[in-house]
C-alpha cells in the first residue's frame, strides 16, 4: 500500500493538470506549511514525513499513524 501511496502522490506531483489528487496535495501542503512555520518542527525530515503522512490520509482516509 505505502508504494500505491507514493506512486499517486509522483503522479499528482508530476501532472498538476490532473485533478485525481490534487485536493489531498493542497490539504497536506497548507497543514505541513502552517506545521513548519509555528517553530515546532526540530528538523527537516519530520516536516517531509509530515507532509507524506498528511497526504496519505486525505488520499485511504485512514490514519496512517496505525500502521
Amino acid at each position: 500500500m505505502e508504494t500505491e501511496i507514493g506512486k499517486r502522490l509522483v503522479r499528482g506531483i508530476k501532472d498538476p493538470g490532473n485533478p485525481e489528487s490534487q485536493e489531498s496535495i493542497a490539504k497536506a501542503m497548507e497543514l505541513t506549511k502552517a506545521y513548519a512555520s509555528s517553530g515546532s518542527a526540530t528538523h527537516f525530515s519530520t516536516v517531509t514525513k509530515l507532509f507524506y503522512d498528511l497526504f496519505e490520509m486525505f488520499e485511504t482516509g485512514r490514519d496512517p499513524r496505525t500502521k
